[in-house]
């Protein structure tokens, strides 16, 4: 089967589950679960894959909600990615609904041609990326040896080749003082309020000496008990961004010294701890990006490269583009400005432009590992570019 005859197929093979992967679709949206709690919607796709005739593994790599599902005896493998956890509050305002299943059209898809062409293809379930690092624990239990390349696509406000991918650090960040009657006895008390505060303060100076490039996010989540007692414990959760992993950690030592700072001037005890692996940026694989753009185009779509309006944020897919070759395109379920995030936008991915971009983005990446498996020149490419890559970022390092 020569390259336009299997893509002609690929799409075929998704339209042929349109109703199946639109009623999943629908029901994981009608279902939202948070980080590792994605039972439901890991259930359902695995159950999919199974009666697909797919290998498949649960609770793979050390994750409850992790999976496998592998099709092909030989030839390059790919991975195809979903993900299928919501927000609190407001359920898929980020369109991992679309996620999961735009990736299990392309996996199916690929999966009926697999050994008629000879690729394999992996669909991988990663729980936990709104704030969990799923891919990040299952790429350090292996997920990704043996893996050529990977791709996932997901949802915004526009047709987008990349998304901004930033790094980021979470932490919650602990105050601990000396309680006391703020009225009879203030001097008695060490108040880890005051603390939090001056802390926070202290990175708002700190924000007009940063990169461009550099976000720093605080909220307090414990601010004391009541007025009349000093407070002796307070929390605050902090994300601290930068444009790549290796600029955020002289970053992440100066908003610690802020918060520190806080302590120091209040006279209380700062305790902090990550809550999740640190997310890398995204390191898009030029070769990949230039074939799923034209498999775009195939069915209807045109990406921008270089939009006006660049969708920015973190995700754990970064870290994966460290480890293989990667694609993370954006594809468009809402109209223009309506961001993630949002509930707004959550209506969205249950709608008719949602339903749209499950069936266009399976397409595309199925006719994207196409390319990867009988296309020696394309893979080849994708492994020159990513080892470039890694060579500039080792030559950069050793020179800072």
């Amino acid at each position: 089967m020569d390259l336009e005859a299997a893509k002609d197929r690929l799409a075929d093979e998704v339209d042929a589950r349109a109703e199946l992967l639109l009623d999943a679709s629908h029901r994981i949206h009608d279902n939202p679960e948070l980080l590792f709690e994605e039972r439901f919607a890991a259930d359902l796709l695995c159950g999919i894959l199974d009666d697909a005739g797919l290998d498949v593994e649960r609770g793979v790599y050390g994750l409850e909600t992790a999976f496998s599902a592998r099709a092909g005896s030989d030839g390059p493998t790919i991975a195809v990615l979903c993900e299928y956890d919501a927000l609190p509050g407001i359920g898929h305002g980020c369109g991992h609904n679309i996620i999961a299943t735009a990736g299990l059209g392309a996996g199916l898809a690929a999966a009926a041609l697999a050994d008629h062409v000879g690729g394999r293809v992996v669909v991988l379930g990663t729980p936990a990326e709104e704030g969990g690092g799923g891919k990040i624990y299952m790429g350090e239990a292996g997920a990704f040896e043996g893996v050529d390349a990977a791709l996932m696509v997901h949802p915004a406000d526009q047709d987008l080749l990349e998304m901004n991918v930033i790094a980021i650090a979470t932490w919650e960040v602990e105050y601990f003082g000396e309680c006391a009657h703020a009225a009879a006895f203030p001097h008695l008390g060490r108040n880890a309020l005051d603390a939090a505060v001056l802390g926070y303060n202290a990175v708002a100076a700190l924000r007009q000496h940063i990169r461009p490039n550099e976000r720093i996010h605080g909220v307090f989540t414990k601010a004391g008990d009541k007025p009349n007692i000093v407070p002796d414990h307070t929390a605050a959760e902090w994300y601290v961004r930068s444009g790549t992993i290796a600029s955020l950690q002289p970053l992440k030592e100066r908003v610690l010294a802020c918060l520190q700072a806080g302590a120091d001037a209040a006279g209380c005890r700062m305790e902090h701890r990550a809550t999740c692996p640190e997310y890398s940026d995204l390191r898009t694989n030029p070769a990949m990006a230039d074939v799923y753009l034209a498999n775009s185009e195939r069915v209807g779509r045109s990406p921008l490269r270089r939009p006006e309006h660049p969708v920015v944020g973190s995700t754990d897919m970064g870290n994966v583009s460290y480890l293989v070759p990667s694609i993370h395109p954006m594809i468009k379920v809402a109209p223009p400005g309506v961001a993630i995030h949002t509930n707004e936008f959550a209506d969205w991915a249950g709608a008719a432009e949602g339903d749209r971009a499950v069936l266009d983005g399976a397409k595309a990446m199925a006719m994207t590992v196409a390319d990867l498996w009988l296309r020696p020149d394309v893979l080849d490419a994708a492994r020159r570019a990513f080892a470039e890559d890694d060579a500039i970022r080792a030559a950069a390092g050793a020179g800072s």
